[in-house]
C-alpha cells in the first residue's frame, strides 16, 4: 500500500494508550496504565456518538478521580474515544425548563466540586484534544494542567448563544491563562478557534498529529514539554483599576450587538470578572450564583428553546442525501449565491444563464464567500473548482437536482423548463426558488409535474439557514423526502410547506413591512419605525429590511398576497411604485428609503427631543407577524408550531430570546394578544382582526 495513504489512515485512527479490558468497572471512562506508568483516563460516553457533560457522567468522573488519588500513576492523559472529538460541551437537555435558581446553583456546585478534585490531582495531568472542545468540554480541559491539541482541534465558549456563560470553573481558569482581553472576547462572542491560534493565545501548550501523541504525551509527563505560561502582562489586566476600565469598555462594545434587556449574559460574565479577578475562590463562587441565576431567565430558556428547534429541523432533514450534482439556472443575486453555497458544501455546481456577465459576477461573488469562510488557500481553490459556469446549459444533463433561480415571470419559468424538461435524467428534481408565484400555476405545462417543488432560499444565502421546500399535492413523495436531504447535506435547515401565496416567510414579514410603510404615510419618522423594532428584539427594522431586500421584490411580493388575502394586509402606498419606477430600489441600487454605502444604510441618530418608541407601535409591527403564523397552522400551510417559529427565527432573524412569534404569543398569553389585535382593529381596520386559529391555538 502507498506509505502517503498509510500516513492518512494512521491519522484517522486515535491514539488511546494501552488497550483496555473487557471488565471496566465505569460505564462512560476506560481508564489504563501504559508501560511507564501512565495513566490514560477515556471519556466514552455510553450510548452516542459525541461526549457530553451530564449529571450523572461527572458523578462517575468523581469515582474515577478517587481511584486515581489512591493509585498514583506518574502521570495522568485524559483525552475522548470518539471520533467526533473531545467534549462538545454540556447536555443541554438538563437545562431544559429549569426554573428555581437554587436548585441549578446546587447541581452546579457538585460539578464544581469534580472539576475542582481533578484540577488537585497530584500528578503530572494532560488533556490530548481532538476535533471539537468546547464549553464544559473545554472547562474540563483547563482543569489539567498541561493541554495539547491535535492540529484538527477546536476550541469555543458557545455558552453566550444559549444566554449563559462558562459555569464549570471556565470564566476563572480561562482569564488567568490567556490574556484576559481576548479571552473575554472569546466567552463574550461564542466564536470558536483552531489549534494554531489557541497555542498563539496560551490555550494549550503544544500542536502535534496524531501519530505523534505517544511521544508528545511523555514529554509533558517527564516535563519536557515547553509550557506556555501567562504573560507578565495578563496579571497586569486583571488588577483591580485596570479592570474596571476594560469592563467598560466591554460593556460599550457588547452595548452594539446584544442590548441588556434582551441579552444579560455578557454582562454577567463582565460584571464576574471586573468585581471578582484575581480571587480564584470568590470568582469559583460567584460564577456559580452567576450561572444559576442566568439559566432561569426567560432569555437563556428561550435560546435553549432555539437550540432544540434547530436539531428538530436537523432531524426533519434526515439523512441518505442522493444529491452530488447540482445544476442552477439564472446567476443573479439569489442563484449565483445558492450555486456559491452548494459548491461550498461539497457538490459539483454548473451554473447556466442566457449572459456571461452575470455569470461572471456570481463566480467574483463565490470567490470573496469561500475567502472568507475558510481558512486554506487549496480549500477555496477546491470549491471554486467544483463551481463550474455552464453558458451552454449542458449540466442539466447529468443533474440530480435543477434549481431555477430566474425572475419571478410566470412565462419566463415556463418557457425554461419546457427547454429543460426533455433533456433532465429520470429521478432528477426540478426546483424553483420562486418566493412568490404558486407551484400550482408553474406544474400546469409540464410532462411530469410530481417532480416540481420549491426550493425557497432566503437572502443572504450563506447567513440564513433556512429553505422553504415546498410541495403541491401532486409532488411525488420520494422526491420531497430527496429534497429535503438535500437541504441538509448543504448544512441548512428545511421548513416543509405546502404551496400557497408567500408559502410561510414571506408571508408573516409582508404585514410587518407594509404597517411599516403606513406609518410613514402617517409621517413618523422611518429611523423611529426601524428602532421600534430593534428595541422589541429584531435584527433591524422593517424599512431597513425593505432596502436590503429590494423595494421591486417587496412591491412584488405584496402586490401578489394582497391580490390573494386582500384587506388582511395593508394597503401599498403610492409612493412606493414611484419610488421603483425611479430606480430607487435600496442597498443593490445605493439609494432606496435610506443612501447605502458599502453595504451599510447610513442613518443619522434620531433627535434626542421628538417622538419615542411607543408598546402601540411594537405592537403593529409584530403582532401581524404572529397572527400570519396562527393562521398559517390552521390552514395546513405547516403542520407544526414548533417549525414555525425556527423558521422565523432562521429565515428571517426574529427575536431568537422570544423563541419565536408564536412561542412569544404563548409567553404573553393568547387573550392578551387577541385583544391587542382587536384595540388595533377598532383604531387602525381590519388588517388587524385576529384570526380564527387563536381560538383552538395552545
Amino acid at each position: 500500500m502507498d506509505s502517503r495513504i498509510m500516513d492518512l489512515l494512521a491519522d484517522r485512527v486515535l491514539e488511546l494508550g494501552p488497550k483496555p479490558g473487557a471488565d471496566s468497572p465505569y460505564r462512560n471512562f476506560k481508564l489504563t496504565r501504559d508501560e511507564d506508568g501512565i495513566a490514560w483516563l477515556l471519556f466514552d460516553r455510553a450510548g452516542t456518538s459525541a461526549n457530553t457533560l451530564s449529571a450523572d457522567l461527572l458523578e462517575e468522573l468523581d469515582a474515577v478521580v478517587t481511584a486515581l488519588e489512591n493509585q498514583r500513576p506518574t502521570g495522568l492523559v485524559v483525552r475522548s474515544a470518539k471520533r467526533s472529538g473531545f467534549i462538545a460541551g454540556a447536555d443541554v437537555n438538563a437545562f431544559r425548563g429549569a426554573s428555581d435558581p437554587r436548585a441549578v446553583e446546587t447541581e452546579i456546585g457538585r460539578a464544581h466540586a469534580v472539576i475542582d478534585r481533578l484540577e488537585a490531582l497530584r500528578v503530572p495531568s494532560v488533556a490530548v484534544i481532538h476535533g471539537f472542545c468546547l464549553g464544559g468540554g473545554l472547562e474540563v480541559a483547563l482543569a489539567c494542567q498541561m493541554r495539547i491539541a491535535i492540529d484538527d482541534a477546536r476550541f469555543g465558549f458557545p455558552e453566550v448563544m444559549l444566554g449563559l456563560h462558562p459555569g464549570l470553573g471556565g470564566t476563572v481558569r480561562f482569564t488567568e491563562l490567556v490574556n484576559p482581553m481576548q479571552a473575554m472576547t472569546l466567552m463574550l462572542t461564542g466564536k470558536t478557534i483552531d489549534a494554531r491560534r489557541a497555542k498563539s493565545l496560551g490555550l494549550v501548550d503544544a500542536v502535534t498529529q496524531e501519530r505523534h501523541v505517544r511521544n508528545a504525551v511523555k514529554d509533558a509527563v517527564f516535563g519536557r514539554l515547553k509550557r506556555a505560561k501567562p504573560g507578565a502582562l495578563n496579571k497586569l489586566l486583571n488588577l483591580g483599576p485596570v479592570r474596571g476600565f476594560l469592563a467598560s469598555r466591554m460593556r460599550r462594545e457588547t452595548e452594539k450587538a446584544a442590548p441588556r434587556k434582551h441579552y444579560p449574559a455578557p454582562y454577567a460574565l463582565i460584571d464576574l470578572w471586573e468585581k471578582h479577578a484575581g480571587n480564584r475562590s470568590a470568582m469559583l463562587n460567584a460564577e456559580k450564583a452567576s450561572f444559576a441565576s442566568l439559566m432561569v431567565t426567560p432569555t437563556a430558556q428561550n435560546l435553549i428553546r432555539v437550540f432544540f428547534l434547530r436539531e428538530q429541523m436537523k432531524k426533519a432533514a434526515g439523512s441518505g442525501n442522493k444529491v452530488a450534482h447540482v445544476h442552477v439556472i439564472g446567476a443573479g443575486a439569489m442563484g449565483g449565491d445558492i450555486a456559491a453555497w452548494c459548491a461550498n458544501q461539497d457538490m459539483r455546481v454548473t451554473l447556466a444563464d442566457m449572459k456571461a456577465e452575470p455569470i461572471a459576477g456570481a463566480m467574483k461573488r463565490a470567490s470573496e464567500l469561500f475567502g472568507k469562510i475558510m481558512r486554506k488557500k487549496i480549500d477555496q481553490r477546491d470549491a471554486l473548482d467544483r463551481l463550474i459556469p455552464d453558458m451552454d446549459g449542458e449540466g442539466v444533463r447529468n443533474a440530480d437536482v435543477i434549481i431555477e433561480a430566474v425572475p419571478e415571470k410566470l412565462e419566463l419559468k415556463q418557457k425554461v423548463y419546457a427547454s429543460l424538461e426533455p433533456k433532465m435524467k429520470p429521478g432528477a428534481i426540478l426546483a424553483t426558488n420562486t418566493s412568490s408565484i404558486p407551484l400550482q400555476d408553474l406544474r400546469t405545462t409540464l410532462a411530469r409535474p410530481e417532480r416540481l417543488l420549491g426550493l425557497h432560499f432566503f437572502n443572504p444565502v450563506s447567513r440564513l439557514q433556512l429553505v422553504e421546500v415546498v410541495s403541491h399535492d401532486g409532488t411525488d413523495a420520494g422526491m420531497l423526502k430527496e429534497a429535503l436531504a438535500f437541504v441538509g447535506a448543504i448544512d441548512r435547515l428545511p421548513l416543509p410547506v405546502q404551496s400557497s401565496p408567500g408559502f410561510l416567510v414571506n408571508r408573516a414579514l409582508t404585514p410587518y413591512m407594509l404597517e411599516a410603510m403606513m406609518m410613514l404615510d402617517e409621517k413618523t419618522d422611518q429611523r423611529l419605525i426601524d428602532a421600534a423594532a430593534v428595541e422589541f428584539g429584531m435584527p433591524m427594522g422593517p424599512i431597513e429590511l425593505a432596502d436590503q431586500v429590494g423595494l421591486d421584490i417587496c412591491l412584488d411580493v405584496g402586490d401578489m398576497l394582497r391580490s390573494k388575502f386582500g384587506d388582511t394586509l395593508p394597503p401599498t402606498p403610492a409612493w412606493l411604485r414611484e419610488k421603483v419606477a425611479k430606480g430607487e430600489l435600496g442597498r443593490k441600487t445605493g439609494k432606496g428609503f435610506y443612501t447605502w454605502k458599502d453595504g451599510r444604510a447610513e442613518k443619522a441618530p434620531l433627535p434626542e427631543t421628538g417622538p419615542r418608541v411607543s408598546d402601540e407601535m411594537i405592537d403593529r409591527l409584530v403582532l401581524p407577524i404572529s397572527n400570519v403564523c396562527v393562521a398559517a397552522l390552521r390552514e395546513g400551510i405547516v403542520d407544526d408550531a414548533d417549525m414555525v417559529d425556527g423558521a422565523m427565527i432562521f429565515g428571517t432573524g426574529y427575536a431568537p430570546f422570544r423563541g419565536g412569534p408564536l412561542n412569544y404569543a404563548r409567553s404573553r398569553g393568547v387573550d392578551n394578544v387577541v385583544s391587542a389585535l382587536q384595540a388595533l382593529m377598532h383604531k387602525f381596520g381590519g388588517r388587524f382582526a385576529p384570526d380564527t386559529g387563536w381560538e383552538a391555538f395552545k
